[in-house]
């Protein structure tokens, strides 16, 4: 059905004067064959095939929604490795197939729906205006704007709310397919950064000797690089829990230190403290006697180890973590428990 065929009285207001052809001359030496008259749509006339494009499109939204819903749960559901048979293509993989089929149909619906919605009940009456200079003047800019709402208004975005809600909805579910493929980039951390081997009664030795040390082992003033028994340097794993458990024994005069839960962890002036920096995690090297200054050779960080390893310079964000340290019956240094905080960087496992 076009306008021609539609009663006089039926067809809706124009919004503006028709272009009209204007023939050449002086100024302008190409005729402006203008547009052609406009026609009505049946949805323009006939209310009840406005509400069945009104479904459509609804409809295509709402099959978007499903179709990222059917993502997510296939992601969930279906098993990484499990492949099937599709004939002509052989055997694929399962979850890759759904995916691609949910993630497509979901996108192609939104596409389609806002396609449909635009051809059949937004207004689709041609404007002609006269060429401007770039500048644009107040009065353009006004109409700009004039404009802008005369298109919002006849989107119908206002009166077609089951369209507005189902496209809201659809635009608003397409984003989780990304979310959800980043829970794909690998196995969730959970706890073990905040945990080393060291526990209640694990012996503490000689990172060079590989033996278990007793307090007369270490003399006032000197530094002693550690590790829990047990971890072996051939060991599976050994790089990623040294990196966690390395650790620095000093022995200071009892009377030269200055914070109190630091004296009651330490035994007899030894304090024990991780050998990971705060900052970015570079093993500590340096130990400066008379001052009892530790210095990270990274970014120069400094940490004074007669008071509670606090930061003095450089631009680690807190103190080393200490370890609770005393002797067994056999009269060999033990922890007394894990390091009461993450060591290394704080700028995220201290969340």
């Amino acid at each position: 059905m076009s306008s021609q065929d539609i009663p006089e009285e039926n067809l809706p207001a124009e919004h503006g004067g028709a272009h009209a052809p204007k023939p050449a001359d002086d100024k302008n030496p190409f005729a402006d064959p203008g547009l052609p008259p406009h026609e009505h749509r049946i949805q323009d006339i006939d209310e009840r095939a406005a509400k069945r494009s009104e479904r459509t499109v609804a409809l295509l939204f709402t099959v978007s929604m499903l179709a990222t819903i059917g993502f997510i749960a296939s992601f969930v559901a279906i098993p990484h490795d499990k492949s099937i048979y599709v004939w002509p293509i052989g055997h694929i993989n399962a979850m890759n197939l759904a995916l691609g089929l949910t993630l497509g149909v979901a996108l192609f619906a939104i596409g389609a729906g806002a396609v449909h919605w635009a051809r059949t009940l937004m207004s689709d009456e041609e404007v002609a205006d006269e060429r401007h200079p770039i500048e644009a003047s107040p009065e353009t800019r006004a109409k700009v704007h004039a404009d802008f709402k005369q298109g919002a208004k006849e989107s119908v975005i206002g009166r077609r709310k089951l369209i507005r809600n189902t496209m809201l909805g659809a635009l608003t579910l397409v984003p989780l397919s990304g979310v959800v493929l980043l829970r794909d980039l690998g196995p969730l951390p959970g706890t073990k950064l905040r945990h080393t081997l060291w526990s209640r009664g694990k012996l503490i030795v000689n990172m060079n000797t590989n033996e278990p040390m007793r307090p007369s082992d270490i003399a006032v003033g000197s530094l002693t690089f550690a590790k829990p028994e047990g971890l072996d340097e051939h060991d599976h794993g050994f790089q990623n829990e040294i990196a966690k458990a390395a650790l620095m024994l000093i022995r200071l005069e009892p009377e030269a230190i200055k914070d109190k839960q630091e004296l009651e962890w330490s035994h007899e002036g030894i304090v024990a403290y991780s050998k990971i920096c705060t900052h970015v995690g570079c093993p500590i090297s340096l130990y400066e006697q008379q001052t009892h200054h530790a210095l990270c050779p990274c970014h120069q960080s400094t940490f004074d180890l007669a008071d509670g390893a606090r930061v003095i310079f450089g631009p680690a964000g807190h103190p080393l973590p200490q370890l609770r340290i005393g002797v067994n019956d056999e009269g060999y240094l033990e922890a007394l428990s894990d390091f009461a905080e993450p060591v290394g960087p704080a700028f995220w496992e201290r969340g």
